[in-house]
């Protein structure tokens, strides 16, 4: 057979295995990158005065509460390089470079450049993917954990002509998955491309490193694959009931369900489909509040705050009771302390405010100063259509009105809380996505559990509260002047951690509503992201964008949002889909679900209420 013969039986042979394989080639492909979007760097870097020192929030920022979010040792994120094939004949960049890590949107750490990320936290010792102590082959020393700490997912940017502006509390513009699939191929390139296994080794193992030593790498590192591998396949099994989150947004509750109930528990039938996105809320002056979450279904601060460190992937046994059932690396006291940053020292009052992490205020010498001839009229528009649901402004004495009940009770420690209103969602009318499917979810639990629920919510909250009390009920460290481990925690103690709240827990068609101090600074809008700015929140269903681009960083100061222009490798949101309603909050001349206003807001109004907004 002549050579151009063969030649061209091999191409055709070619062309029809492509035609054949070509989905699966471009699923392959597809896998081994991660499409990011190209942010310009700012040229400045400012952070408002939110009444916290530098000191304690940059401790925020890093504070361990036990998490180990991304299944690998701290010592394996810092040692591996971003993904890319070329990594076979040379290096690539660090995966843990902070300007990387960005592109994924997690802050830069404004106070101190050597640091990883705001939210990043290195922590002890940890556990391998089978329960095991996780030892470095060569030197037989504890590798230490690495996961995300509240701030990654409560820390806001926004930029502004070069400018970027942290706002400490703010909600996260992250793409929290698409950083674990950055990682999953970065660990997958490292396994199987020789030359970046051979320097990895080398960091790990050290330059000396034994066949044998090489091979136990190798071991750890296909054990997390199979880990990766293993979510992946359970993603795959409810992918048709989905929702793609995107930047600035998670579905938590159902994520934490996931975590604790399925991938701790082993258990492939309690994993759910990601079907209610909601958007970070912002979280200063939330330790005031009487009930936390969107939906308002969740009143004590440590339980919602160790199933968030559950839910980030803290450490938790719930299958072997030979090495104590419900045992975690959740840290408590790491957590009440974060708490306690963001509560402050004194309850609020009128003279002083709220203390703790405040609001952030308008910065005037970045953004265009505030008109305050319009601002008045807003704040008349503010009083007339939103105080009924949204308080008078916290910075009145009209707020602190301690004698209304419907306002304001105390806790067990007679602190006054905030009293925050549940609204009925056939009254509010927006998404009813995420009270609906926690209330519809159910779990099921081993009886060695004793835990007798199987709504989700309720489930989950013992789960939390007996992870909490096997802490509480063990001696407590550090060790005291003679030696030894304190006694476990007293009733007092005890009630202290909690927020002086007991574990209760609701789940209603209702979404809670807060005060507006600092919501300019808290973009997009509703609870699950689906309206982009102010102005439009502003306005009727109607003119709202249907669809939209999120995770554009510059701030449009005349709307209060992002810029929601095309953006390559960003996420474009559809209203469209179930999860994603931007309907309801409506204000409108004719009733209907989901006008909570009786009047249209003309396009001058709905502008002097925004100006109002940037006092507040």
């Amino acid at each position: 057979m002549r050579r151009r013969t063969k030649i061209a039986i091999a191409v055709l042979v070619a062309i029809g295995a492509y035609a054949y394989l070509k989905d699966d080639i471009t699923q392959f492909w597809d896998g081994l990158h991660v499409k990011l979007a190209e942010y310009p760097a700012p040229k400045n870097t400012k952070w408002l005065n939110q009444n916290v020192s530098d000191k304690d929030i940059g401790w925020f920022y890093h504070a361990d509460q036990g998490t180990r979010t991304f299944g690998i040792p701290y010592e394996w994120f810092m040692a591996l390089e971003q993904p890319s094939l070329s990594a076979m004949l040379w290096s690539a960049d660090p995966f843990s470079d902070p300007a990387y890590l960005d592109r994924y949107g997690f802050i830069p750490d404004p106070l101190d450049k050597k640091a990883l990320p705001i939210g990043f936290a290195h922590g002890d010792a940890m556990l391998d993917p089978t329960g095991e102590p996780w030892r470095n082959p060569s030197n037989k020393q504890d590798m230490t954990g690495i996961g995300l700490t509240c701030a990654a997912c409560h820390t806001g940017r926004f930029t502004y002509k070069d400018t970027a502006v942290i706002i400490n509390g703010g909600p996260a513009l992250t793409d929290l998955l698409k950083l674990k699939q950055g990682i999953g191929v970065a660990l997958f390139e490292t396994r199987y491309l020789p030359g970046r296994f051979g320097r990895f080794a080398k960091l790990i193992l050290g330059p000396d490193s034994t066949l044998d030593e090489r091979e136990a790498l190798k071991y750890q590192i296909d054990q997390v694959l199979n880990q990766y591998n293993q979510t992946l396949a359970l993603e795959k099994r409810v992918a048709s009931r989905s929702i793609e989150e995107g930047y600035g947004r998670l579905d938590a509750l159902n994520r934490i369900g996931n975590q604790v109930f399925s991938i701790d528990l082993k258990n492939p039938d309690n994993y759910a489909s990601s079907s209610a996105p909601v958007h970070y809320p912002r979280i200063w002056n939330t330790p005031w509040f009487d009930w936390v979450q969107y939906n308002g279904s969740i009143m004590q601060p440590m339980v919602r705050n160790a199933g968030e460190s559950l839910g980030v992937s803290s450490e938790l046994n719930l299958t072997d009771p030979s090495k104590g059932l419900f045992k975690s690396s959740v840290k408590t006291e790491t957590l009440y302390e974060m708490e306690e940053m963001i509560k402050g020292k004194n309850p609020p009052n009128a003279k002083d405010g709220f203390s703790g992490l405040q609001s952030p205020k308008w910065p005037a010498d970045i953004l265009p100063p505030i008109d305050q001839a319009l601002a008045a009229k807003g704040a008349k528009l503010y009083e007339e259509h939103c105080q009924g649901c949204h308080r008078p402004p916290i910075t009145s004495e009209a707020f602190y009105d301690f004698n209304n009940k419907d306002w304001w009770r105390t806790n067990q420690n007679g602190e006054h809380v905030m009293v925050l209103e549940n609204i009925p969602i056939d009254h509010v009318g927006t998404d009813p996505a995420q009270a609906a499917d926690m209330i519809a979810r159910t779990v099921a639990l081993p009886a060695n559990l004793g835990i007798d629920e199987t709504g989700f919510a309720f489930a989950l909250g013992k789960v939390v509260e007996k992870t909490v009390n096997y802490i509480y009920d063990r001696p407590q460290p550090p060790l005291d002047e003679n030696g030894k481990p304190k006694p476990p925690l007293s009733e007092a103690e005890r009630q202290r951690l909690d927020g002086y709240m007991p574990n209760e827990l609701r789940g209603e068609m209702k979404y809670k509503v807060r005060p507006l101090n600092g919501v300019w600074a808290t973009p997009p809008y509703l609870h699950n992201a689906s309206v982009p700015s102010v102005y439009a929140l502003l306005s009727p269903v109607a003119e709202r964008p249907k669809k939209f681009w999120l995770g554009n960083r510059e701030y449009d100061p005349v709307n209060l949002g992002y810029k929601t222009d095309y953006l390559p490798n960003g996420f474009e949101f559809d209203t469209s889909i179930r999860g994603n309603s931007n309907k309801g909050h409506e204000f409108s001349d004719t009733p209907g679900d989901g006008v909570i206003g009786k009047k249209k807001l003309a396009p001058e109004e709905r502008k002097a209420l925004i100006e109002y907004l940037k006092t507040l």
